[in-house]
């Protein structure tokens, strides 16, 4: 069992758009026997890479969904997951590099590290993930290496270092040298499926001794014994890959490796820098919260004979019903096992195991700790853990950004209607970035998400799987109101309807928090029993629910600090409710004089364009409220960085094409909330008053 652990792999692939991970993760299909053909991401056949199996992906070439699949590689079994590149399906990267043990990055030759790249890194960074990164796209012209590991250096303090070299250059890309084994290889044959090892060119030696210096200087960092026989010059191959492995796993180290996927050179020498340098399940700690000890950390070991912990990371519905992807960090589940849902305290039985690729599946009747797995007819959650019934354990949660934007939907018929609240339902479960409910003023259904495209995609699928006629209202910015002056207030509730009457009494200060970007801070002051303790939590509920709805556009309010340092009670009156009372209307009556601003959800911008197309990019930034935080120029390419206001991007791509005959492309993320400006912030206040009258 130790052996089978120790040669086990479970590997995310993420990058920016369009660095090239779907025709990676194709290749390496190709390479290990998985696929028989090679399929492009846009490719004339019309079949599509066969990671990207919706019809959506196929038809839009990007990738939507993470896809999950298993290959075997030199006697390795690797569990990969391929995930989207853009910004807008994020929760898909996120939620499996929660799950896995190590990655490959994924780096353009010519963009290098692109924002996506940031975010990417940003998450594998959170979830403590080893990774390696693969210099893509070498034929292109423009590609650079050196550059790229550069600003691995510079952008994302990566320790990053060469373990290989190019041969040849753009067009003129051949194969790679190896600075370990010092050999050079090329990759022949119709799919480059045959890997010829041949001599280092004499033109490029002394290149790889230079290259080869820095490596192991790096190396023996993590390795006294390479260190020792570094400087007597005895080193040896095995020597350096433990080493090097020593470095990638304590996230100290990031081998670099060379390639072009789409030209089928490099990939079998990044399949073996995973083998050696990414961890096995028994390299990785992973923990979980005892709920018999106050959610006190406990460690969960890769051992199939203790008690099973397992985590649901991703559902998906399909004609057989909700498949449930899963992670198993403890013990080992077979078919008909029955499980708890430690959430809910449920127990269920496991119907059907499968291993899975891409859309296809594989019956299993056992998997063990450190599979990805999935299984058929479990009702759950994403993030719920289940257990065995003999530990009381639950995992940590995942990261899930909020939506930034919203829409309203409308199904014109019954039927309509009735198809539309079983896709919402199923979205909901599969995707915690996408929101819906009905709005209680206009009584619309409101879906939200984390931009055009991620709400393009599931009206899409709403049309297309479940046949509902849509009506779409215009997109919704989520607003905030918050506060710019500091008050004091002092307000009495008192209401006598005969018996038991109501009163309270709350004085104390509101004042900004955080500069108007914190939520809500709640400080209790009160001294000498003026309000008895036990009132003060039915205070603090009466200002959060004041929070809720702004008087100026009826969006929460947040970056506010409320102390209570005063107040007054009465034996027989005062409640709880009388204190919910008057603490929300003490809030609502004194928000008025805190001079309250609206906020709006500022967006990280960032565009990618050939640089003679900087001036026109620049204007199309500056005419949406845009602010040019950077515009940096590199192998004839232009990067600006911009902090745009959401509610200006609407439409954006659309002109950014026009700007640039088709050749540009950007990403958006959540960056902060800002202040709107005055004239805005004016037809916002007049469109709610109307929105109330009516």
């Amino acid at each position: 069992m130790s052996k089978y652990l120790e040669t086990m792999r479970n590997i995310g692939i993420s990058a920016h758009i369009d660095s090239g991970k779907t025709t990676l993760t194709e290749r390496i299909l190709f390479y290990t026997n998985r696929i028989n053909r090679i399929h492009e991401v846009r490719g004339r056949d019309g079949i599509g890479a066969t990671m990207d199996s919706m019809e959506l992906e196929r038809e839009r070439g990007i990738t939507i969904q993470s896809a999950s699949t298993h290959v075997e590689w030199k006697n390795h079994k690797i569990n990969i997951i391929d995930t989207p590149g853009h910004v807008d399906f994020t929760i898909e990267v996120e939620r499996s590099l929660r799950v896995l043990d190590g990655a490959i990055l994924v780096l353009c030759a010519v963009g290098g590290v692109q924002s996506q790249s940031l975010t990417v890194d940003r998450q594998m960074s959170r979830y403590k993930v080893p990774r390696l990164a693969f210099i893509n796209k070498m034929d292109r012209m423009g590609a650079n290496p050196f550059n790229v590991v550069q600003q691995l250096r510079d952008k994302l303090n990566h320790n990053a270092i060469l373990m290989q070299l190019p041969i040849g250059k753009e067009a003129e890309f051949e194969g790679i040298i190896d600075l370990v084994k010092m050999k050079a290889f090329y990759f022949e044959g119709e799919f480059g499926e045959k890997v010829v090892e041949k001599e280092i060119p004499a033109d490029g030696m002394n290149d790889a001794l230079e290259k080869r210096d820095i490596l192991l200087d790096t190396a023996s960092m993590y390795s006294d014994d390479l260190a020792e026989a570094y400087l007597e010059d005895r080193v040896s191959e095995d020597l350096v890959y433990e080493a090097v492995r020593a470095g990638t796993l304590s996230l100290q180290m990031t081998p670099v490796f060379l390639g072009s996927a789409f030209k089928n050179k490099g990939v079998q020498p990044l399949l073996e820098a995973v083998n050696k340098y990414l961890p096995s399940p028994y390299d990785i700690e992973n923990t979980g919260l005892d709920l018999d000890h106050d959610e006190m950390q406990v460690s969960l070991e890769s051992n199939p004979e203790k008690p099973a912990v397992l985590l649901a990371f991703k559902l998906d519905d399909t004609r057989f019903g909700q498949l449930t992807y899963i992670r198993i960090y403890q013990g080992s589940i077979q078919k008909g096992d029955d499980i708890i849902n430690m959430r809910t305290g449920k127990k269920v039985r496991v119907g059907r195991l499968i291993r899975m690729h891409a859309d296809k599946m594989q019956d299993i009747e056992k998997a063990r700790a450190g599979e990805i797995v999935a299984m058929f007819g479990v009702d759950c959650a994403t993030g719920d853990t289940f257990t065995d019934g003999s530990v009381n354990i639950t995992m940590t949660s995942m990261y899930v950004p909020d939506p930034v934007i919203s829409l309203s939907v409308n199904a014109p018929d019954n039927k309509s209607a009735e198809n539309m609240a079983k896709a919402l339902n199923r979205f909901n479960k599969e995707d915690p970035t996408f929101q819906s409910g009905i709005d209680p003023e206009t009584h619309e259904t409101i879906i939200k998400g984390m931009g055009e495209l991620h709400l393009d995609v599931y009206l899409e699928r709403m049309r297309r799987e479940y046949n509902v006629n849509l009506k779409v209202g215009p997109p919704q910015v989520a607003y905030r109101e918050s506060i710019s002056q500091k008050t004091t207030f002092d307000y009495i509730h008192k209401k006598q309807t005969g018996g038991a009457g109501q009163y309270a009494r709350v004085a104390g200060i509101i004042e900004p928090f955080r500069d108007g970007e914190g939520t809500f801070e709640f400080i209790d002051e009160i001294k000498g029993g003026v309000i008895p303790s036990e009132y003060i939590p039915a205070c603090r509920k009466g200002i959060e629910a004041a929070l809720q709805k702004g008087t100026l556009t009826g969006f929460p309010i947040v970056g506010v600090r409320v102390t209570l340092n005063d107040g007054n009670y009465h034996p027989v009156d005062s409640s709880d409710m009388a204190f919910q009372t008057a603490s929300w209307n003490a809030f609502r009556h004194w928000y008025s004089r805190c001079k309250p601003v609206i906020l709006e959800p500022i967006m990280r911008v960032s565009v990618e364009a050939p640089s003679e197309f900087q001036g026109n990019i620049i204007s199309t930034l500056n005419q949406r409220r845009g602010i040019i935080t950077s515009a940096t120029e590199d192998n004839a390419f232009t990067h600006v960085e911009a902090e745009v206001p959401l509610s200006e991007m609407f439409g954006y791509s659309t002109v950014l094409r026009s700007a640039t005959q088709g050749k540009a492309e950007f990403t958006m993320e959540f960056s902060k909330y800002g202040k709107v400006p005055e004239s805005i912030a004016e037809e916002l206040k007049k469109e709610f008053a109307e929105k109330n009258k009516s």
